[in-house]
C-alpha cells in the first residue's frame, strides 16, 4: 500500500523502520534519508524519491503562468507545472464579501484558462496559496503557451532583461515569463509569433552555447524566414 507522497530534499528522513531503500535514498541506522529534490514514495517494504529535475519549486513572490485544473465552492486548482498545486481563493478574485453561493466561480475562471499570478505564501507542507490581485496579473485571454524547462527561465530573461527585449524588439511580440517555465507569447503577425517561439525554444535547447545571443540575433534578422 503506496503511504502520502511528500516533498524532501536531501537529507531529509523520508521514514524509519524496516523499509527496502530503492531509488535516491540512503539507509543510516533505521532512518532512510533522501539524497534527491523529489517526491518520496513508500511502497509495500520500499521506500524511493522520485527527482523532481525539471519540475518547479514554488517561491514566494515568484510570477508564474497556471492553467485552471478545478474548482470547489471557495478556490480554484491551479497547475502551475510543479508537484504542488496552486490553490487560489475565490475571495481573491470577487472580492471580501464573496458568497460561496450567490458568485459561481466559473464566471471568472474556467476549467482550461490560463492566468498570470504571484505565489502569494509557500512553505514545503501544503500547496502554494496564488493571487491574481495585483496590476498585471489575472486571466490571460489571448497568445500561445510555450513551455520550457524553469532553469533556463534566467537564461531567457538575460542580463537585465537583455535577451527578452531582444527577442520581443526583434518579432514585435508580448511575451510573459512565468518563473515555472510557462511563457506565453503574443503577437499579431504569424511570421512574429513563430520567430518568437522559435527564439524561445532556441534558448531552452541552448542555454548553455556561449554565442547563443548572436544566433537568436541572426535568426530574428532574416527576413520572411520562420
Amino acid at each position: 500500500m503506496a503511504d502520502k507522497r511528500k516533498y524532501v530534499i536531501p537529507g531529509d528522513v523520508v521514514t524509519t523502520g524496516p523499509f527496502r531503500p530503492e531509488q535516491n535514498v540512503i539507509l543510516d541506522g533505521n532512518k532512510i534519508i533522501a539524497t534527491a529534490v523529489g517526491i518520496s514514495e513508500i511502497y509495500d517494504d520500499s521506500v524511493k524519491v522520485i527527482p523532481l529535475a525539471g519540475k518547479y519549486i514554488p517561491k514566494i513572490n515568484d510570477l508564474v503562468i497556471g492553467k485552471v485544473n478545478s474548482h470547489t465552492s471557495l478556490s480554484w486548482e491551479v497547475d502551475v507545472n510543479s508537484c504542488y498545486v496552486g490553490f487560489l481563493p475565490a475571495q481573491d478574485v470577487f472580492g471580501r464579501d464573496f458568497s460561496a453561493h450567490a458568485d459561481e466561480l466559473t464566471s471568472k475562471l474556467k476549467t482550461g484558462d490560463l492566468v498570470a499570478a504571484r505565489i502569494a505564501n509557500f512553505d514545503r507542507t501544503r500547496d502554494p496559496l496564488i493571487t491574481i490581485g495585483d496590476r498585471d496579473l489575472g486571466k490571460i485571454d489571448s497568445g500561445e503557451l510555450v513551455e520550457i524547462s524553469p532553469s533556463k527561465v534566467p537564461r531567457l530573461i538575460g542580463k537585465r532583461g537583455s535577451m527578452i527585449q531582444m527577442i520581443e524588439e526583434g518579432t514585435e511580440a508580448a511575451i510573459t515569463i512565468g518563473q515555472n517555465g510557462w511563457v506565453v507569447v503574443s503577437c499579431e503577425s504569424p511570421e512574429g509569433l513563430l520567430k518568437a517561439k522559435k527564439a524561445i525554444q532556441m534558448v531552452n535547447e541552448q542555454a548553455h552555447v556561449a554565442n547563443l545571443t548572436d544566433q537568436i540575433k541572426d535568426m530574428l534578422d532574416k527576413k520572411g524566414e520562420s
